[in-house]
């Protein structure tokens, strides 16, 4: 009889779950962790035409003349300049050598494809989905 109770017990937990995941908290948790992740110095990365991407970047904020500048690390291939901008864009190559191309993929992120690299970024995107 015991082990009849101990074997029901997870069927009875399962029962009171609608196993539906609630997709907006998921992304919202999702978008905070990316957000608490760069606010830490780590970003998602989809490197050299990666389909996947991984929070293996870093990002570090300069100040300067020109305004700020975004240092995003490459792992141990080198970095790209960013340039954040104050006219809507969000952000543009601070390099020149390649255009940058800025997408909005959410709430407060952005994507930022340079040449085969892309990079995911916090940003103020003015509550667009």
């Amino acid at each position: 009889m015991r082990i009849f109770g101990l074997a029901a017990l997870p069927l009875l937990l399962l029962a009171g779950c609608d196993g539906a995941p609630d997709n907006k908290k998921l992304a919202e948790t999702e978008a905070k962790q990316s957000r608490d992740a760069a606010n830490n110095g780590r970003i998602e990365c989809a490197l050299e035409g990666a389909k996947l991407f991984d929070r293996t970047c870093t990002v570090q904020e300069m100040s300067g003349d020109g305004g700020t500048i975004l240092v995003v690390g490459r792992g141990d291939v080198g970095y790209r300049r960013l340039q954040i901008t104050t006219d809507g864009r969000g952000v543009v190559s601070a390099d020149g050598a390649e255009q940058a191309t800025v997408t909005i993929i959410g709430e407060g992120m952005i994507e930022v494809a340079i040449g085969a690299d892309k990079y995911r970024l916090p940003a103020d995107t003015g509550g667009v989905d």
